[in-house]
């Protein structure tokens, strides 16, 4: 992979990335802050790496590709 496409990935990673865990956090984080760090970890990570996955990031190529054509 190119440096290029390096970067483009890892901002698109970054912006589904950020709001996504902000919003976890406001969300559930009083309730998981009795867990210890490791659970607390582990259930962050089990429900946002799926959504990054399958919704967020694809979510974030569909803006892309519909902006790149309505410059077009």
């Amino acid at each position: 992979m190119k440096t290029k496409a390096k970067l483009i990935a890892s901002l698109k990673i970054w912006i589904v990335i950020y709001p996504s865990i902000t919003l976890f956090l406001y969300l559930f984080g009083e309730s998981l802050s009795a867990l210890p760090l490791h659970q607390r970890t582990l259930l962050l990570t089990l429900s946002l790496v799926p959504w990054m996955v399958f919704v967020g990031i694809p979510f974030v190529d569909l803006i892309i590709r519909f902006i790149s054509t309505q410059k077009k």
